[in-house]
């Protein structure tokens, strides 16, 4: 077993434990540097960076690999790269870029396995007379079609 299936295997063991936790990114150089990114269902607490790392330190051997281990969070204007983290931001606002090159702020309304909903209120020219009016938008996009979304934090 390589070093990096080593990682990979006693990681899975931790999160089969912890359920609301899952793996965004692992990455293992060849000079045995370990990066884990997590994401989770309730966030990630410091307690939880902790364990993780804990775990997966006591079971590798120090003796026969020295190796760095550097366990974090996903960040808030970190992409969002799975289902699960875009049904877990559903109320919030995302900031989507399609494959399509359009840009899109709006308030995720859905998510499921296939496609998210977005909506959002925009100023258009009225169809009859001068002026403009606020109209409701609404755009359904597959996983394909979404090139990059993030998270707006609003303070």
């Amino acid at each position: 077993m390589t070093f990096k299936e080593e990682v990979n295997r006693l990681l899975e063991g931790v999160l089969q434990e912890r359920s609301s936790l899952f793996l965004i990114d692992l990455k293992v150089d060849d000079s045995y540097k370990i990066n884990i990114v997590l994401d989770g269902d309730n966030g990630v607490t410091l307690q939880d960076c902790v364990d993780v790392s804990r775990a997966i330190d006591a079971n590798l051997d120090g003796e026969k690999y020295d190796f760095s281990l550097e366990v974090a969070s996903a960040g808030l204007s970190s992409p969002l790269k799975l289902v699960r983290q875009y049904k877990k931001n559903i109320g919030r606002n995302l900031k989507v870029k399609t494959t399509s090159a359009q840009e899109i702020e709006a308030l995720l309304t859905e998510a499921n396995d296939e496609r998210i909903t977005l909506k959002w209120k925009a100023r258009e020219p009225k169809k009859i007379g001068k002026g403009k009016e606020t109209v409701e938008k609404t755009v359904n996009l597959l996983y394909s079609e979404i090139k990059e979304a993030t998270v707006i934090v609003l303070f």
